[in-house]
């Protein structure tokens, strides 16, 4: 994926993250109620820069894990994805 398509799609998923984890919390701990409505959105503005910076740092960790899990090496993969994309370039 190309930087920017990577940085929209960290923006977008920490947003929704962040928007429904900072409600769904509150929501627990405050219950349904007007008070609720209130504090949200301030949870939300808080949670989503924090969301945003640790998935920089736990999405290549994360890969790293599942690589070792899975039992794949990440150089095993990105030799795959070069291979894939040669063949695609040859049948366009």
């Amino acid at each position: 994926m190309e930087k920017r398509t990577v940085l929209v799609n960290q923006l977008l998923m920490t947003g929704i993250m962040a928007l429904s984890m900072s409600g769904i919390m509150l929501l627990i701990a405050l219950g349904p109620s007007a008070a609720l409505l209130t504090i949200w959105p301030k949870q939300f503005l808080v949670a989503w820069p924090i969301a945003f910076v640790m998935t920089m740092v736990a999405w290549p960790l994360s890969n790293k894990l599942t690589y070792l899990l899975c039992g794949q090496s990440l150089i095993r993969s990105n030799t795959a994805k070069q291979e894939e994309a040669a063949v695609m370039s040859r049948e366009n």
